[in-house]
């Protein structure tokens, strides 16, 4: 059985890999929401709701199954159509035969980050708002520019209001990996489920599995803790 055991931990890795792949996601549109959300134009102000209320209100397993299935679909129907237009005909670039399949790693990648995206907006959102307003208009008062501005004054803070929920986001994030083996890319909850199913011992593979997850997640909540005292200097510290 100890095969088995190396092919989960060789699928732990995959899991790491498309954890931190949707989470460098989930942040990039968690910074843009945030940034729509409080820009006070009402057109990105609509967007940024639109999707922070759509994407919370839709399960998981089912927008991992849209990406995957009819993700490729659309692709390839919107390739067909360009395909068919004159211009594109000239410019040669894409022709009827062009096909798009969207595989597992990408889809699950995709879908978790633009999931979690949604609720990073939220986490932001908020650590945005926490900051006294007072300190962003005596930095514009000094002559900073709205980028150096945010890098300098808002960022840092946004940092240490944001982590208590960016660290239930990430935990959460960790875990819904596993719903990537539903669309066939071979993480360890993929594989744990093959050896289950090979050695009809489903507990002894599925606890290694779990086990493994807890490892991430308590290695993650360390971690998170030492950031949230680093940018908690000289302020008042709260337990994650």
């Amino acid at each position: 059985m100890s095969g088995y055991f190396q092919a989960i931990l060789q699928g732990a890795v995959l899991t790491v890999g498309v954890s931190l792949a949707a989470l460098l996601v989930s942040i990039v549109l968690g910074l843009l929401g945030a940034a729509a959300k409080l820009s006070g134009r009402p057109v990105l102000v609509g967007i940024a709701t639109v999707y922070t209320t759509i994407i919370r209100g839709i399960p998981e397993l089912v927008l991992m199954l849209l990406v995957f299935y009819g993700g490729s679909i659309g692709i390839n129907n919107t390739i067909e159509w360009l395909a068919g237009t004159a211009w594109m005909a000239q410019l040669g670039w894409i022709t009827e035969e062009t096909t798009v399949d969207i595989e597992p790693f990408t889809a699950g990648v995709l879908t978790i980050g633009f999931i979690y995206g949604a609720y990073m907006t939220e986490t932001f959102r908020g650590a945005i708002l926490s900051i006294p307003k007072g300190q962003m208009e005596a930095a514009w008062a000094f002559g900073m520019g709205r980028t150096q501005t945010f890098l300098r004054i808002t960022a840092p803070q946004m940092v240490r209001y944001a982590l208590p929920g960016f660290t239930n986001n990430w935990l959460v994030l960790i875990k819904a990996t596993a719903l990537v083996s539903l669309i066939g890319l071979q993480e360890m909850t993929y594989l744990a489920k093959q050896a289950s199913a090979a050695t009809r011992s489903p507990f002894t593979f599925f606890l290694f599995s779990a086990a493994l997850f807890l490892i991430y997640t308590s290695v993650s909540l360390y971690a998170l803790r030492w950031l949230n005292t680093r940018f908690s200097r000289g302020a008042k510290r709260g337990a994650l």
